[in-house]
């Protein structure tokens, strides 16, 4: 309410950003006015005069830092070189500071000398990534606004089809002048290599040298080349392996990264904060045999499973005519929450959840038993719920513990195996005992050290084991490809090469699946993503997806966002969730919706959460008859084939959240029936007058355009992802530059996140009216609840983001070599 009043009084963001951007934008525009006269060769002659310019405002500052770096170099002494260190940070402030004085000074006219280049370059041929296309972008005013605001070090969110990468070389052209270099860091190297050879073309034209470390191999010349060019781009991983190596060079001429100077990051969201905490690690091998202990009691963990699975099938079978009788109903739902807590996920039990009123009977017994495990242990009532499993699992903090039964299952022969003994309590017992010689109290001292570090590291295999077992999902956590466990990103839906979960949990999940279990690694060089890129003078971010992180983009980065209305109005429909009871009842919806649209002549995407239910519905629908593309981690090569072709009129796609991010989904012909289309607006756009619809408003409510379009790509999300985010991006896939379209979400109670975070009230008020199988319920407040239940799950999952360490093998020797440090 507050917000509300505070945007009526003061305007939004953007409006006040605007009031403070506005007149350099009328600065632009002045400046273009004057070099549209010049001929090609005296616009290029701009950039070594706008070169010129920044030399002169910062030469004797870069003078005096280059003096105090080599008197430092130079000097013997020890304090003098810490007083030299203070004076260099305080010179290198005060260079950073007047450098980017002068850069925001000469911002209009180069900014201008970009757009009128683009002008110029309309028409000429680019060969990008093997295919020949033609230049045909121009900047306009809005695209000029995210320029001015990725320059000022902020994160500019625009949303998808406004033209981000072209948006990016406006503040790379102004801020590689300096001659330290600019970075536009992406998400994966496919378009790090387009971008760099497509707006490499605009560069090029103006003088500028681009590089693309994607092109290169790691530690060679031609690396430190693209690193020397006064643009680069790369992906966010590369880039933080170069800065490891950098630091296990003998010499510091083995380097190939300069200064980090200044940085924009394509889908800043993904790599700032999905990416945030997971480490990079160059690690070399360790002699190990722990190795073969994986597979040796992957045997025993599997016999668990199994007899955990019988269990829990016996008390659902026990509970199921028990939950049905009112005064039998409490011991049922005791039954089942014990099932609950053994296998989550069963289905037999899933589907008991959604009868009326047994939800919440379980979730009365879950309170019962948190109350009860307050009180002293001889006053309670439910400590044995337990008893009756091998092992517990707790989905939500994606964790598992054995129980007294498991224990005893696991080592029948040694009950001893899962005690570890007080090492400290020990030792100190051997240095009492007066009896032992120094040289036997050292030789006991090592037996029960090598005791305790062989019965911790069984512990240690097992307990991971049943992690792979009870709690990784193959074709949802990850997938077995040509012998190898390869995880799946759950923000992008992309393989993770080279990626290997930490602490043994690979191992086991290679054991798990029957494939060669890797050996153990130990880690050379280590730094997270998070702290690699706080390393820049400056950095800005652009993506479609920002503000629901902003607060955490402040806090952890300093960085402002602010978002950009788009040039023309969004005409997507955004209808409100669909929800059933059941996974199956909602499959069918999905599909009776995907005909539907199809018979139309529209265009669907359908997204999906993970690999496993992309395959199930492309199962479903070939059964149906229909002719369909699949994209996910298993079809990644095909990415922009299949993207291209999404729009085409009657075009079924099926995708995993990778869904051609950085790329658009242009609409083939007749998808779009109007110039201007008639749907409402969410918004009025930037820079543009009211549009006036092509349809008269008789004919706009005739073909319901406002409530199911015509005409469009049609997008459906299979279920709610734990970051909204994901949802929006899903969404913008549809509705860009002013086309049609709409999109809607099907789901079920049977979905995690509902399951797990949002289920309670839904399935109370399914109780309440009566839903009847196959009934669906939709509702503003419904579609509310969700999104607070996806912020919950969000606040839950934070703490444990980055599981999986980006690791990569080091060509490198022993770890204790000196470093050549930064």
């Amino acid at each position: 309410m507050h917000k509300g009043w505070f945007t009526k009084i003061f305007g939004t963001q953007f409006q006040r950003e605007l009031k403070r951007i506005r007149p350099i934008v009328d600065a632009i525009h002045r400046h273009e006015e004057r070099l549209e006269a010049l001929s090609d060769d005296e616009l290029r002659r701009q950039t070594p005069k706008l070169r010129s310019l920044i030399a002169e405002r910062t030469g004797t500052l870069a003078a005096e830092v280059e003096r105090l770096k080599r008197e430092k170099h130079d000097c013997p002494d020890a304090e003098q070189r810490v007083e030299l260190s203070q004076k260099l940070s305080q010179a290198e402030a005060a260079y950073v500071k007047a450098l980017q004085g002068a850069l925001s000074e000469v911002l209009p006219e180069a900014f201008a000398t970009v757009r009128e280049a683009c002008r110029r370059l309309v028409g000429s041929e680019v060969v990008v990534t093997g295919h020949a296309l033609k230049w045909d972008m121009v900047p306009y005013d809005v695209q000029l606004i995210g320029g001015i605001v990725l320059h000022q070090g902020k994160i500019a969110e625009m949303a998808t089809g406004e033209g981000k990468t072209l948006v990016a070389t406006l503040p790379l052209y102004l801020n590689a002048l300096a001659g330290r270099g600019a970075h536009l860091v992406t998400v994966n190297n496919y378009l790090a290599r387009r971008d760099s050879q497509w707006m490499g073309h605009l560069f090029t034209w103006l003088g500028l040298t681009v590089g693309c470390i994607d092109d290169t191999e790691p530690s060679t010349p031609e690396r430190r080349a693209a690193y020397l060019c006064d643009i680069t781009y790369g992906t966010n991983n590369e880039f933080g392996f170069d800065y490891l190596r950098d630091n296990m060079v003998f010499t510091l001429e083995q380097r190939v990264q300069r200064s980090h100077a200044f940085a924009i990051i394509d889908e800043v969201d993904s790599i700032l904060i999905d990416e945030a905490r997971t480490p990079l690690i160059i690690s070399g091998a360790v002699g190990s045999e722990s190795d073969e202990k994986y597979a040796q009691f992957n045997a025993q963990v599997v016999q668990l499973v199994r007899k955990q699975t019988a269990i829990v099938n016996d008390l659902i079978g026990r509970a199921e005519p028990l939950v049905a009788d009112v005064k039998t109903g409490h011991e049922g739902a005791v039954l089942l929450y014990q099932a609950q807590l053994g296998m989550p996920k069963n289905k037999k039990l899933l589907k008991l959840l959604q009868e009326p009123g047994v939800k919440t009977q379980v979730q009365r017994v879950e309170l019962d038993v948190l109350a009860d495990r307050k009180l002293p242990a001889r006053e309670q009532k439910m400590r044995n719920v337990e008893e009756d499993l091998y092992f517990v699992l707790d989905e939500r903090g994606h964790s598992v513990h054995l129980t007294d039964k498991g224990v005893e299952t696991m080592s029948p022969q040694d009950p001893n195996l899962f005690v570890v003994p007080d090492i400290s309590h020990v030792v100190h017992e051997i240095e009492r005992d007066e009896s032992l010689s120094p040289k036997e109290k050292i030789e006991r001292r090592r037996q029960v050290e090598a005791d305790y570090a062989m019965k911790s590291e069984t512990l240690h295999i097992i307990h991971k084991l049943l992690q792979a077992h009870a709690l990784y999902e193959r074709e949802v956590d990850y997938v077995v490809q040509e012998g190898k466990v390869l995880i799946v990103d759950e923000f992008t839906g992309r393989l993770m090469h080279g990626r290997r979960w930490s602490e043994g949990l690979h191992q086991a999940v290679e054991a798990k699946e029957g494939v060669a279990v890797q050996e153990e690694s130990q880690t050379l060089a280590t730094i997270t993503i998070q702290n690699y890129f706080r390393m820049y003078d400056k950095l800005a971010g652009m993506t479609g997806t920002a503000e629901t992180e902003e607060t955490e983009f402040f806090q952890i980065y300093g960085l402002e966002v602010v978002v950009i209305p788009t040039n023309r109005p969004v005409r997507r429909v955004d209808k409100h969730d669909l929800i059933y009871k059941t996974r199956s009842e909602k499959y069918k919806a999905i599909l009776d919706e995907v005909e539907r649209q199809h018979a139309r002549g529209l265009p669907v995407l359908v997204g999906t959460v993970n690999v496993d239910v992309s395959e199930t519905l492309s199962r479903m629908l070939k059964r149906r008859g229909f002719r369909h593309e699949v994209l996910n981690a298993k079809y990644h090569q095909r990415e922009a084939e299949i993207v291209a072709q999404a729009g085409q009129p009657g075009a079924i796609t099926i995708a995993t959240n990778m869904a051609g991010r950085g790329t658009d989904i242009k609409l083939g012909p007749g998808v779009k029936k109007c110039q201007v289309c008639g749907i409402t607006a969410h918004e009025a756009p930037f820079g543009q007058q009211i549009e006036r619809p092509d349809l008269s408003a008789e004919e706009i409510k005739r073909l319901g355009c406002n409530d199911d379009p015509p005409c469009g790509l049609v997008i459906i999300g299979t279920e709610r992802h734990e970051a909204r985010r994901i949802d929006r991006q899903l969404r913008g896939r549809s509705g860009r530059q002013g086309d049609p379209g709409q999109s809607v979400f099907f789901l079920s109670l049977e979905d995690d996140l509902m399951r797990l975070f949002g289920s309670d009230r839904i399935a109370r008020w399914m109780d309440r009216t009566g839903a009847e199988e196959n009934e669906v319920i939709t509702h503003p407040w419904v579609t509310s609840a969700i999104g607070q239940a996806q912020k919950r799950l969000a606040a839950s999952v934070r703490p444990r983001r980055g599981g999986g360490a980006q690791s990569r093998g080091a060509a490198y020797g022993r770890a204790g070599r000196r470093r050549a440090g930064r």
